[in-house]
């Protein structure tokens, strides 16, 4: 179907989802969200997508906010409300099922940055900038930021970017660990894909198991998450794909994956 600030593209076994409001630096108003839900509902069940990309259209932003318009009109309720649903959306691409890449194009701040926390790894380009600004507008992070960024820089380094508004580098964010990787800009979603069908390559119940142990597990102590992942290999041991791997394996040959 066709989106108002959204681009599609299929290329099996990726699909590319480009946020594409560059007057605005891509701004996510309502509209977005909504055409990010559909799109990424769509996608979950399409088991020709093995992996998917989402990057921002032009060269200065990835995303660069939430739009502050919509913002401004919010009150107590409405505030809670439009938290509730991009924190729903958000949800949804973490726990997609299939892996998600951030390609991060200048500018990711505020609910850009959340969707890129939300992502399964985030590639950055040399000309990034990451931050969460929100108190210089009298707000909080509301997409998941409080929650995510201290569960993947660690507490310490999170609370330095929420409560200054800092805004950092692709060096910075690489080094306290917010991004996997920063390359060249022209190198962004070559990099990406290259990482992409690297993934898509591998057993697809390997690759939904394995994001489900960590997903879940880091929510766990450790001896449950142990009891978790000892459930998930089992599962996977019954599979179709675990016998063809392991067949493939000893006949110096590659495999042929069924998802079953």
């Amino acid at each position: 179907m066709p989106f108002e600030n959204l681009l599609l593209e299929v290329r099996e076994p990726l699909a590319i989802v480009t946020i594409n409001r560059p007057k605005v630096l891509n701004a996510l108003n309502q509209q977005t969200l909504m055409e990010l839900e559909t799109v990424f509902c769509e996608l979950v069940d399409d088991a020709h997508v093995r992996v998917v990309l989402i990057t921002g259209a032009g060269e200065k932003a990835f995303v660069a906010g939430a739009d502050i318009q919509e913002l401004e009109q919010a009150g107590a309720v409405d505030g809670e409300n439009l938290s509730a649903r991009g924190q729903r959306i958000f949800d949804l691409i973490e726990h997609l099922g299939k892996p998600v890449i951030a390609c991060v194009n200048g500018f990711a701040l505020g609910g850009g940055c959340e969707l890129a926390l939300a992502c399964t790894l985030r590639i950055a380009s040399e000309n990034a900038r990451f931050g969460q600004p929100e108190v210089k507008l009298g707000l909080i992070a509301g997409y998941g930021g409080t929650q995510r960024l201290p569960r993947l820089v660690g507490k310490g380094a999170a609370l330095k970017l929420l409560l200054a508004g800092e805004i950092i580098s692709a060096a910075e964010a690489l080094r306290i660990g917010l991004v996997e990787e920063v390359v060249p800009a022209a190198e962004l979603l070559p990099r990406a894909e290259q990482i992409a069908v690297t993934i898509a390559g591998m057993a697809p119940l390997a690759i939904r198991n394995t994001l489900s142990a960590v997903h879940q597990g880091m929510q766990l102590p450790l001896a449950e998450g142990l009891a978790l992942e000892a459930s998930l290999f089992g599962r996977c041991c019954g599979t179709q794909d675990k016998a063809e791997g392991t067949r493939a394996f000893l006949e110096k040959r590659p495999p042929h994956w069924k998802g079953r």
